[in-house]
């Protein structure tokens, strides 16, 4: 099983010509709305991917809640330890380019209120996954992961957005995701030296004896495992909207862990969602179903 310790909002999105430089006003024609955060996102990705998924995390009691929780319940992804709080629903103010780039502004709101004790109150066994992200605060994010290990479970750390990790984290952490950027900031916390996001993720694993998995976007994913080197390419695709294409990525490679595929084929799964995430607009709308990842690795 996996479970996701997260965060979880509604993404306001709007297409633009471009990305607004600071004090530019921009026109668009208009906006949607679609449950969001790096939380939701995953255990939707991990649970279209196949595998039984639950989400702990807060939500307000407003009108976003229900939208919020929508797109997860039709996945199958069990939201019952998503607890009411005195908080604003998470919301995250998207706007797009015609590049299909993104820039991000997120009102933390109710997710700032989720805590390691909610995951302690979970029946966690041997050999579940625990899946983790930066959009709740590291201080019990960090909980969350002492107490996880302490189970038997196996902790995915997903360090986005970007920052700085705790070496007696670090080598708690069984499998670090991370993008080119994250991938530096982790490794220049940690002093090591690096300006190669694949180097600075290569020593992350050797130092800390986890597995490094690094995406970098349309030239795939590079992963290090025991000392190895493992590569996945990314699909030959034409991107609409990259939001939530590393959540995408990070779910369905937990999900083929979770499933006991292994490290090679997680990685490759893994970028063949994220790659499927970036044809379609939105976040959770974007992430593609297990049929559908068989589908593209049948065909690449």
């Amino acid at each position: 099983m996996i479970v996701v310790f997260g965060s979880l909002g509604v993404d306001l999105v709007t297409n633009v010509s471009h990305i607004p430089h600071p004090g530019e006003t921009v026109l668009c024609e208009g906006y949607f709305m679609v449950p969001g955060g790096k939380g939701a996102n995953q255990a939707v990705s991990a649970a279209r991917a196949g595998s039984k998924t639950a989400i702990i995390g807060s939500r307000g009691n407003d009108g976003f809640a229900d939208l919020a929780l929508s797109v997860m319940r039709e996945a199958g992804v069990d939201v019952a330890p998503v607890l009411p709080v005195d908080k604003p629903t998470c919301v995250a103010l998207i706007t797009v380019d015609e590049k299909a780039e993104n820039a991000i502004v997120v009102a933390s709101g109710a997710n700032q209120a989720t805590r390691a004790e909610q995951l302690e109150a979970f029946d966690l066994a041997e050999g579940d996954i625990v899946l983790l992200q930066r959009e709740i605060r590291d201080s019990e994010n960090f909980a969350a992961i002492k107490h996880a290990k302490s189970r038997g479970a196996r902790i995915v750390f997903n360090v986005a957005p970007a920052g700085p990790l705790p070496e007696e984290i670090l080598r708690l952490v069984d499998d670090l995701v991370v993008n080119e950027h994250e991938a530096l900031v982790v490794a220049k916390a940690a002093g090591i030296e690096a300006t190669d996001p694949v180097e600075a993720t290569r020593v992350i694993s050797e130092r800390f004896g986890c597995a490094g998995i690094v995406t970098l976007g349309a030239e795939g994913v590079v992963g290090w495992s025991k000392g190895a080197r493992h590569a996945a390419p990314a699909l030959k695709v034409t991107p609409v909207d990259t939001t939530a294409a590393g959540d995408s990525f990070t779910g369905a490679y937990a999900a083929a862990l979770d499933q006991g595929l292994g490290f090679e084929i997680a990685l490759a799964r893994g970028a063949a969602s994220g790659s499927l995430a970036c044809t379609r607009p939105g976040a959770q709308s974007s992430i593609p179903t297990k049929a559908e990842i068989d589908d593209a690795l049948r065909q690449s």
